[in-house]
């Protein structure tokens, strides 16, 4: 590459990325998403860029298996000479010691910059979370009513990562990062967010939590950020809200909003997210055929049941119908915080029949539902990168994948987290915006 980029981002999961891919790409900015750890034959494939992602699992991994992941990224970072590198949240933040736990990739990725302490961006505004003194709330889906994320109907219930704690420096502490300080949002308004900042630092905390309530509370969260980051590079934690507040003091001259066309041919969805918000999404769907899986007949160690059900949706597909493979029912209600690896499972499951079926019929745009089975599913293809191309709604981007497979290059996919999206979304995704 001619130049450095201004900052590398890892997302813990994909959807989380593609919905930062997408931040990048609205605020003007050269962006690539990669699978993997990009050697510089994929960088100079790719050409300048801005910002560089690269797209993890990190949100379901034990601490052994993050350690492992995130250090390449670190290298990446130093070597590529970027000022932010961000580590890439849900917007909920929902994390554990041993699942996901946002502790251990601080520790494991605060070698890789100069400054010794990390900023955390609690909210993000454009998807109804928001951090006030340092307690996360969030809607029960778009536009539903705000809850403190402990009192949260899913997220306090999911089934990996239970939220039982809405101030985040006790949630951050569990997970290992001690002496979080917050930096409340009233001190953005009489211009005193500098002088505030520099009485915390004072303390030489870990981290320093910014609340974040208002969009228009971005840009002097993005100058303090950037004065920093120009000075010694800068470790920033938590959802697309760190790129919104950073591209605010880069001079790029945002695009037109490119509308999404109707898909050419067939779509197929996988909708492995267990929210209630997918579960609606998946009633309000009347141009597909559903088919649902069964999830304790997917978790067989006999792969004969995802052959026999990739081989049902294939059929379906290429006799022109839209398919959408659901592994809940609307009618059923949301299950409680269960076994993690058993989660973990299902959604490498559902990973595999997603392959199995572009494997034996082509097409041109799919979409899957759930933090958890997207990582899994992209995973599970060969390719190797991501592009934006639009947006289907509020952290739900239509995406181009790169391979070097033929039929999969080019290929349009939605990943989206299973609180996100309007509940049209799925018919969206096959009629476009008209």
């Amino acid at each position: 590459m001619s130049s450095a980029p201004a900052i590398v981002y890892y997302g813990d999961d994909f959807t989380g990325a593609t919905d930062t891919l997408a931040t990048a790409a609205r605020a003007g900015l050269r962006a690539m998403l990669f699978l993997k750890r990009p050697d510089a034959r994929r960088l100079d494939r790719a050409g300048p860029l801005d910002c560089i992602g690269i797209a993890g699992a990190a949100r379901a991994m034990e601490p052994e298996e993050m350690r492992a992941e995130l250090a390449p990224v670190g290298a990446l970072f130093k070597a590529l000479g970027a000022r932010v590198l961000h580590y890439k949240t849900c917007s909920t933040f929902d994390s554990a010691p041993d699942i996901g736990s946002i502790g251990v990739a601080v520790q494991v990725l605060r070698g890789a910059v100069e400054t010794p302490w990390a900023a955390i961006l609690g909210g993000q505004p454009g998807l109804e979370r928001y951090c006030l003194f340092g307690h996360l709330f969030a809607a029960a889906g778009a536009g539903g009513e705000v809850h403190r994320i402990d009192r949260h109907p899913t997220m306090s219930r999911h089934p990996v990562t239970p939220m039982h704690e809405a101030d985040l420096r006790r949630h951050l502490a569990l997970q290992g990062l001690a002496d979080v300080r917050s930096l409340p949002y009233t001190a953005y308004a009489d211009g005193a967010l500098r002088e505030r900042l520099d009485a915390l630092l004072a303390a030489r905390p870990n981290a320093v939590l910014f609340d974040l309530a208002d969009d228009a509370q971005l840009a002097p969260i993005g100058e303090a950020l950037w004065m920093q980051a120009r000075a010694a590079s800068l470790l920033a934690v938590g959802p697309s809200s760190v790129l919104q507040a950073i591209a605010t003091r880069l001079a790029v001259q945002p695009p037109v909003p490119a509308a999404v066309a109707p898909a050419r041919g067939p779509v197929l969805v996988l909708a492995g997210s267990l929210s209630p918000v997918t579960a609606r999404q998946v009633a309000a769907a009347p141009s597909f055929e559903t088919v649902w899986l069964d999830p304790a007949r997917l978790l067989r160690p006999d792969a004969a049941m995802r052959a026999t059900a990739a081989q049902q949706i294939a059929a379906r597909l290429a006799a022109g119908r839209n398919v959408l493979a659901c592994t809940r029912r609307p009618d059923e209600d949301a299950p409680a915080a269960g076994d993690p690896a058993q989660a973990r499972r299902l959604a490498r499951a559902c990973a595999e029949l997603l392959a199995r079926v572009l494997a034996l019929v082509p097409l041109r745009r799919v979409g899957v539902a759930g933090g958890d089975t997207s990582s899994h599913a992209v995973q599970a293809l060969d390719a190797w990168g991501l592009s934006y191309q639009a947006a289907l709604g509020p952290g739900t981007a239509l995406c181009r994948l790169h391979s070097d497979a033929r039929a999969l290059d080019g290929v349009e996919i939605m990943l989206k987290g299973g609180q996100m999206g309007d509940a049209d979304v799925f018919e969206r995704l096959v009629r476009g915006d008209g």
